[in-house]
């Protein structure tokens, strides 16, 4: 089943690597700024990359299923540019909240779109296979 749907897998594992990286961002701001745990607010820079952590914890539930189940319905290469889409649109959230919260619009929205696009088309394909074959 992985090969067929290899580039997906990778894709996955650029999130999660993409997701790891944040959190060292999170415990590194934590020693810069000495917030330490489990305190989850204190200077304005730690608790920007705090926020981005865990927003990035917040959509991974509903990307990653999608995606796959995007994959099945539509082929791995469809749900794969979907997918690294969401990093890039999760990349430039994080950029641009951390330097400034007000610039975390655009990176939302593109990691947005991604995941709703990949949400309907995991929903029509599950609908079509009901469809096909019955419950």
């Amino acid at each position: 089943m992985l090969e067929s749907h290899a580039a997906v897998a990778l894709v996955t594992l650029a999130a999660l690597l993409l997701y790891f990286w944040m959190g060292l961002q999170v415990g590194a701001a934590r020693g810069r700024f000495k917030v330490e745990a489990p305190a989850t607010t204190g200077h304005p820079e730690f608790e920007r990359h705090f926020r981005i952590h865990q927003n990035t914890l917040e959509w991974l539930p509903l990307f990653l299923p999608s995606m796959w189940l995007a994959a099945f319905a539509f082929g791995d290469r469809l749900a794969a540019a979907l997918g690294v889409l969401w990093i890039v649109g999760r990349i430039l959230y994080m950029v641009g909240y951390a330097s400034d919260p007000k610039r975390r619009s655009a990176g939302f929205l593109i990691q947005f779109l991604a995941t709703f696009a990949l949400i309907v088309a995991a929903a029509w394909g599950a609908v079509n296979g009901v469809m096909a074959n019955g419950f």
